[in-house]
């Protein structure tokens, strides 16, 4: 089947390799303008564009998806079926362009997580599961039609980091199977039924730590938000991000956010409005990402410090 791949991040190249090792034909990659980057401004390529060109396929990097030159050149490729994942919403006139429809890989189990953050957002919220789903394009944004879903279970203490590369793994492998189902006319969509839930995009607002919460929400947050763009506190008056925690089976009477113990054996618990938090990996302001142990060599942090919201 002749296809044009659409992406722009890491998370869509696995799924473009998969199809360019299928007996598929990609005439075509879609993604995102260089954009400058770092201190020198220097442009730089998104990863899907770097794999392509390793492949030695045709790139294509419009601005405006609605100008006429896109159009015209998608149009001259007479693809049969657009692959979309993690690409940008597409103006009805290309979605609707290739005989066989345009399909996105969406990493959740629609219509849960409808939105921009879906891993972020299912780690925050506690769940126990999630997955990828391939659905065909529509106008109004994550509602298609779903062609196949796959469960991932999500453990107590998985990062969003870890939640990404597994969910690109298993969507690499929805995608080729996707494909291979339609270019043999044997899957039938199916109408998204169940509850909605929006995972939008993630702003400052949504990583600062507030310890009245208890330690269940806090870790949660403190996962699902690790390692970019990372949940945050304050130390004195600098901003300290919580990459990594584990929930204890403590209390104290300390007030929120004070610290409860901090030693030489990278022990730094913090009280919460119900519960004890562990924190175990942390970036200050300025430096790299530590584990607890290192920050207390560098750092003095005492039993009674308070965590600033």
């Amino acid at each position: 089947m002749k296809l044009v791949f659409m992406g722009t991040p890491e998370f869509a190249v696995p799924s473009f390799e998969k199809l360019l090792n299928s007996r598929h034909q990609v005439d075509a990659v879609v993604t995102a303008p260089d954009k400058p980057a770092g201190r020198g401004l220097k442009l730089r390529e998104s990863p899907v564009k770097q794999a392509a060109q390793k492949a030695d396929i045709p790139v294509l990097q419009p601005e405006n998806l609605k100008s006429v030159d896109f159009i015209n050149q998608l149009g001259e490729i007479n693809a049969e079926l657009f692959v979309v994942v993690a690409f940008r919403i597409l103006p009805e006139k290309v979605f609707t362009m290739p005989p066989q429809g345009t399909f996105n890989l969406h990493a959740s189990l629609l219509p849960k997580y409808r939105g921009a953050a879906p891993i972020n957002w299912a780690l925050v919220n506690g769940e126990s599961k999630t997955g990828v789903t391939t659905f065909f394009i529509e106008k109004n944004i994550d509602t298609g039609n779903i062609l196949i879903q796959r469960e991932l279970p999500i453990s107590d203490d998985m990062t969003a980091g870890e939640l990404h590369d597994q969910l690109m793994v298993l969507g690499a492998e929805v995608v080729l199977e996707t494909v291979n189902a339609i270019a043999h006319n044997q899957i039938t969509p199916k109408q998204q039924t169940g509850n909605v839930t929006k995972a939008p995009k993630i702003h400052t607002s949504n990583c600062k730590i507030d310890w009245t919460c208890s330690a269940e929400e806090l870790h949660n947050q403190i996962r699902g938000l690790s390692p970019l763009p990372g949940a945050f506190t304050f130390f004195k008056g600098k901003r300290l991000k919580i990459l990594r925690s584990q929930k204890a089976n403590t209390s104290s009477n300390q007030p929120e956010g004070a610290v409860v113990q901090a030693d030489k054996n990278g022990v730094i618990a913090v009280q919460t409005g119900e519960g004890i938090l562990n924190i175990l990996e942390v970036k200050p302001e300025g430096k790299r990402q530590m584990s607890a142990r290192e920050f207390l060599r560098g750092y003095q942090l005492h039993p009674g410090d308070q965590f600033e919201d």
